[in-house]
């Protein structure tokens, strides 16, 4: 069920669905979750189901104050409260040891719980009234292009998502940065529109993970190495006659080719980027071309996510 847009008739009613261990698709400043009571063992189970989620993959577990935060971890360093203090709300997901409560289908039997606030009025004020944690990966089907609209989810998910709460199109609209504090030094698993280079300005040096072990539990969402991808077969490389300018290039036929010009500002062309592919599939186009976009660590978190969509399963 999807609504043009959220009234607080709509959360009572989300509210209601997830109490009663049902699904509900709600937009956060990245993309669209799919959210579950993250203390509700079967309830999290329906998200695996409703994506075609491997049981590998973690989820991230969505909370509207460092209070509740605490409630689902077993440790709270001070370089976490440092970190919430600088970048909560928002796309930063911090990775600590969790608590007994968080059943280990959120955490693919780790001892660890990626954790962090939204920003965004709609799932904030979800959470609040229901008074539970929400267990929440991106609304679409595992793989493909994350939703960034209401429209997208229920494209994606249709009747597999009991309510769509309808916030908009979505702020970011890259998936939050990870950051794992479980070990002796920070590590990051998935980079995001928080970069690398602003968390070291903040804590100091911070490793990268090295790639997971196939049929092994993922230290954080999103390692998969094909990922996000459109149902067209995602090339990176620079057309001839458009060198030199960030854009998309798509073409439905062999004589037939459209070019979308894409922002040189790395947060502007996060914003944009799912929504263009998600148009481009919308034609039915049989191939996009991708012009690698600038080096630096801002950009970091959209290299990252073109790479797994180009990955040819």
């Amino acid at each position: 069920m999807t609504k043009n847009s959220t009234s607080s008739l709509d959360l009572a009613q989300a509210v209601a669905l997830l109490r009663a261990g049902r699904l509900v698709a709600f937009p956060t400043e990245t993309v669209y979750g799919l959210g579950a009571n993250a203390l509700d063992e079967t309830a999290v189970r329906r998200i695996y189901e409703a994506k075609g989620r491997p049981a590998t993959s973690p989820l991230i577990v969505h909370v509207a104050s460092v209070a509740m935060a605490r409630k689902v971890v077993s440790e709270w360093p001070a370089v976490a409260e440092k970190l919430a203090a600088r970048f909560w709300p928002g796309p930063l997901t911090l990775v600590l040891p969790k608590a007994k409560r968080v059943p280990d289908v959120v955490t693919a039997g780790l001892g660890t719980v990626g954790v962090r606030i939204p920003a965004h009025p709609i799932a904030l004020a979800l959470i609040r009234k229901a008074r539970l944690p929400l267990a929440a990966p991106s609304a679409n089907r595992f793989t493909e292009l994350s939703p960034v609209t209401a429209e997208q989810v229920r494209k994606a998910l249709g009747e597999a998502v009991n309510l769509v709460l309808d916030g908009g199109p979505c702020r970011v609209g890259i998936e939050s940065t990870v950051l794992s504090l479980a070990g002796p030094a920070p590590v990051l698993p998935r980079t995001g529109m928080v970069s690398r280079e602003q968390i070291e300005a903040l804590i100091g040096p911070v490793l990268l993970a090295g790639a997971p072990i196939e049929g092994q539990a993922h230290e954080a969402p999103g390692q998969h190495l094909k990922h996000y991808s459109p149902r067209a077969p995602l090339r990176l490389g620079i057309p001839v006659e458009t060198a030199g300018r960030a854009h998309l290039w798509w073409a439905i036929e062999r004589p037939a080719e459209f070019s979308v010009r894409m922002p040189n500002d790395p947060d502007r062309y996060a914003a944009m980027l799912y929504d263009t592919l998600h148009r481009a599939d919308g034609l039915g186009v049989r191939e996009i071309v991708v012009e690698p976009v600038p080096v630096g660590s801002d950009w970091d978190g959209i290299r990252d996510r073109l790479a797994r969509a180009a990955i040819i399963a």
